[in-house]
C-alpha cells in the first residue's frame, strides 16, 4: 500500500491511497473460508461447499467490505502519523469510471486543513470588566421584598397605591396575552399609575408600551415580547385586573431570621443586609464574568484573522447529517456555523498554548461545589462530606453530565486565563446600568 499527499494550497490537500492485491487478498480469503465453514447451500454438506461457489456468491461483497476497512484504517493511521490537523472528515473524490474488477485500486480523498494562526491575548482592545456594586437602595429593596414575601396577603376590591395586582396584558394584533403579577411602582409615568387607582377586579386598563417602564427590556418580562421587538415598541395593550392584593409586611424578628438562615445564624437587620450583599456580590460577579468572557470571545473572533477551507467545509456539511443537504442548504448552514467554528479553533489554540487540562479532581471539586450551592438553595446549608460525595459519584457516572460539566470547568479555566492576560479597563456600575451595558445601550 502506498499513501501520498498533494497539498493543493495551505488549506486543502489531496491524499491518494493505492491498494494492491497483496494488501487485501489474504484477509478476503480468510473471510470467505469462514463463510464456507458455515454456508448452507442445497445439495452440499455444511462446510463442503466448493470455494468457487462461495467466491461467486460472496466474493465481490467481501472484497468491497475488506478493501473499505483497510482503506479507512490506513487513512486514519496516516493522518495520525503525519500529525495532520484537519477540519471535518476526509471526503472521497468520486471517480465515475472506477473499476472493481481489477486487482489494484487507487482512491483519492479531499482534506480540509486547519489554518496556521496566532492568538494575541495582549492585543489592544476596548473591553470593559464590570464590577457591579450592591448599593444601600438595593439592600433596602431586598429587605422589603423579604417582608412582603413572608407578610400577610390581604385581598381587596379596589386598587390603591402600593397594592399588588394580578392580571393579563393583551393585544390581539401583536399576539400578546401574558398573565403576570405587577406593582404600580414598576410604571415609569405617574399618569399611568393614576389610571389604575380606584379600579376594581374585572376592570380593563389600557396603557401605551412607549415609555411604560424605565427600561424597555421589562416588556420582555411583563408582556413576553421578544428582545428584537422591545426597542421603540409603540402600541396600546389592555391589562385586565384579576386580583387586587395588599401585603401586610412581616416584621424582621428573630423568628423570621431563623426561618430564613437557621437558628441564630443571623440576629439583626444589619446582618441580614450583610448576608444579602454577600449573596448578591457572588451572583453579580458571576454575571460580570460571563459578560467579560463573552466580550473577550467576540473580540478574539473579530480580531484573530485566518482563512478557512470554506468550499471543502460546505461540501463536507452536505454529507454529515442523516439526510444529505443541497448545495444551497449547505451554504446557509456554513454561514450560520462559521463564527462558532472560528472560535473552536481559537479556543483550542488558547488551551494548547496555556496548557489547560481538566483532571478528574478538577471535575469532582467543581461538581461538589455546584451541588453544595444547589442544596443551600433548598435550605441544606451544611451537608456532610459523605452526602455530597455520594451525589457527585452519581452525577459523574452519567457521561452526558461529565461532558456538560467538563465544558463548564474549561470555561472557568479559560476565564482565568483571560483575566490574567487580557488587558481590560475596570468600571464600577449599578446592576441597572450593568443590564443596559449587557444589551448594548
Amino acid at each position: 500500500m502506498n499513501i501520498t499527499r498533494n497539498n493543493v494550497d495551505a488549506l486543502n490537500a489531496i491524499v491518494t491511497v493505492e491498494v494492491t492485491k497483496e494488501d487485501y487478498a489474504g484477509q478476503v480469503q480468510k473471510v470467505l473460508a469462514d463463510y464456507r465453514k458455515n454456508a448452507s447451500i442445497p445439495g452440499f454438506r455444511k462446510g463442503a461447499v466448493p470455494m468457487s461457489l462461495i467466491e461467486k456468491q460472496y466474493g465481490k461483497a467481501v472484497l468491497l467490505d475488506e478493501v473499505n476497512k483497510l482503506l479507512q484504517d490506513s487513512l486514519n493511521n496516516y493522518l495520525v502519523e503525519e500529525k495532520l490537523d484537519i477540519l471535518g472528515n476526509p471526503l472521497p473524490k468520486v471517480t465515475e469510471d472506477f473499476d472493481w474488477d481489477t486487482d489494484n485500486y487507487k482512491f483519492e480523498f479531499e482534506l480540509g486543513l486547519a489554518p496556521e494562526f496566532s492568538v494575541d491575548l495582549t492585543a489592544k482592545n476596548d473591553i470593559t470588566k464590570f464590577n457591579i456594586v450592591v448599593d444601600d437602595a438595593m439592600l433596602d429593596e431586598q429587605v422589603e421584598r423579604i417582608q412582603k414575601q413572608y407578610g400577610k396577603l390581604i385581598s381587596k376590591e379596589k386598587v390603591e397605591e402600593g397594592d399588588d395586582l394580578r392580571g393579563t396584558f393583551s393585544n390581539e394584533e401583536k399576539g400578546i396575552n401574558n398573565t403576570t403579577n405587577i406593582t404600580l411602582d414598576i410604571f415609569k409615568d405617574k399618569k399611568t399609575i393614576k389610571k389604575f387607582i380606584g379600579k376594581k377586579v374585572g376592570d380593563v386598563v389600557t396603557v401605551s408600551t412607549k415609555g411604560l417602564f424605565d427600561d424597555d427590556h421589562k416588556l420582555m418580562d411583563y408582556l413576553k415580547v421578544g428582545h428584537d421587538d422591545v426597542h421603540g415598541l409603540d402600541i396600546e395593550v389592555n391589562f385586565t385586573i384579576e386580583e387586587v392584593n395588599t401585603t401586610e409586611k412581616a416584621e424582621i424578628n428573630q423568628e423570621l431570621l431563623d426561618k430564613l438562615f437557621g437558628e441564630g445564624v443571623v440576629t439583626s437587620v444589619e446582618q441580614l443586609k450583610e448576608k444579602i450583599k454577600e449573596d448578591a456580590d457572588k451572583q453579580f460577579a458571576t454575571q460580570a464574568d460571563q459578560k467579560f468572557l463573552n466580550d473577550v470571545t467576540e473580540f478574539l473572533i473579530e480580531n484573530t484573522k485566518f482563512e478557512l477551507p470554506a468550499e471543502f467545509l460546505k461540501k463536507w456539511i452536505q454529507t454529515v447529517g442523516e439526510n444529505p443537504l443541497t448545495e444551497e442548504q449547505a451554504n446557509e448552514e456554513y454561514a450560520k456555523s462559521e463564527k462558532g467554528l472560528r472560535y473552536q479553533l481559537i479556543e483550542s489554540k488558547v488551551i494548547v498554548e496555556n496548557n489547560l487540562q481538566i483532571t478528574f479532581e478538577d471535575l469532582k471539586a467543581f461538581t461538589a461545589d455546584l451541588i453544595k450551592k444547589q442544596m443551600a438553595q433548598f435550605g441544606q446549608m451544611d451537608p456532610s462530606d459523605a452526602e455530597v460525595e455520594n451525589i457527585v459519584a452519581r452525577v459523574l457516572s452519567n457521561q452526558e453530565e461529565v461532558k456538560r460539566l467538563s465544558e463548564q470547568v474549561m470555561n472557568e479555566k479559560m476565564l482565568n486565563v483571560f483575566k490574567e492576560k487580557v488587558s481590560a479597563k475596570t468600571k464600577e456600575v449599578s446592576y441597572q446600568d450593568f443590564i443596559k451595558e449587557m444589551y448594548g445601550e
